[in-house]
């Protein structure tokens, strides 16, 4: 099996609040390492490009961190929720991949470089008031195979708390508001709310009225069937891009399923935001909480220089 479909692209930081590396330049902005970067910091910070949302940015952008906390335990545990009828098959591809972000963690022999493990480094740079950092050591706490569509074949925003509460309650997971991300996967012959119109994945925390308690969650679903010129990229490729080129022309899925192989970029992008932002208060640019721009939205669409190589593997 290949879990590691490419090496995720995300920002080098600058912390504020300082951060592992004891060399770290005190500094409140980060740019993405895409291109070098040539500013006038009397100038006003540039705004954001159109295209962000699609191929990733590298404008400066004003990263801020808003003094709430990020998952920096020894430990962070995620609590895997399958949703929908999943083949085994492949539940052990996305479980490959979140067992290497921390090999010897889960009792791994290192990988070769570039690895997901390597990716994970950049995402541990970030730290809380306390200067400490995000955890690099991840583990799979438990994982709740629960009816297929309890609570139907359509999801709202709403009954994602549902499914987490049902996993919550029925005892398979504890309640883990401090070190734990649920993780919640919605395979091909389920619906969600705004899935393929306006995300592929996201992440909140739960409402203490639906759930009881506030925790720290992600969603992301299987567009393998649904949209996968959407959601699959680079192993299907938009309409828009189909103008000739290396460009619009898809990688070969390394696993053969184009659906699953997608997700994974998309499950690393939003832990990412998780761990970095768990409750809304933490890292992000812009000024609104509620539709905030984080780690995983300035590095869309971008991928290390070894993504084509390791996808032909």
């Amino acid at each position: 099996m290949l879990s590691l479909l490419m090496i995720f692209a995300l920002p080098t930081i600058l912390l504020l609040h300082g951060s592992a590396d004891a060399s770290t330049v005190q500094q409140q902005y980060q740019t993405l390492t895409t291109k070098p970067q040539h500013f006038n910091p009397k100038l006003p910070l540039r705004p954001l490009s159109s295209s962000k949302r699609f191929e990733g940015s590298s404008d400066l952008v004003h990263l801020r961190y808003h003094m709430g906390p990020v998952l920096s335990s020894s430990l962070i545990n995620i609590y895997l929720i399958w949703y929908g009828r999943w083949p085994a098959a492949h539940q052990l591809l996305i479980k490959d991949f979140l067992l290497s972000i921390s090999p010897a963690h889960n009792h791994r022999a290192s990988p070769p470089s570039p690895s997901v493990s390597e990716w994970w480094r950049t995402v541990s740079l970030y730290t809380d008031q306390t200067g400490a950092n995000v955890s690099r050591s991840i583990v799979i706490a438990g994982e709740h195979h629960g009816t297929a569509h309890s609570q139907g074949s359509h999801l709202t925003d709403l009954t994602v708390h549902d499914v987490i509460a049902s996993a919550v309650r029925s005892a398979p997971f504890p309640v883990d508001h401090k070190n734990g991300i649920y993780l919640i996967l919605t395979y091909e012959d389920v619906t969600v709310q705004d899935f393929c119109r306006a995300v592929c994945g996201f992440h909140y925390f739960t409402f203490p009225s639906k759930v009881g308690y506030t925790l720290p969650y992600a969603w992301v679903g299987n567009s393998g069937k649904q949209c996968p010129e959407v959601c699959t990229y680079p192993f299907a490729i938009p309409s828009y891009m189909g103008n000739g080129g290396s460009r619009s022309k898809p990688l070969a899925p390394p696993n053969g399923a184009a659906g699953v192989d997608g997700m994974i970029s998309v499950i690393g992008h939003e832990l990412a935001e998780v761990a970095t932002n768990p409750l809304v208060n933490a890292w992000y640019a812009g000024d609104d909480p509620t539709a905030p721009t984080e780690i995983g939205d300035l590095c869309e669409g971008l991928y290390g220089t070894a993504a084509a190589a390791t996808s032909a593997r």
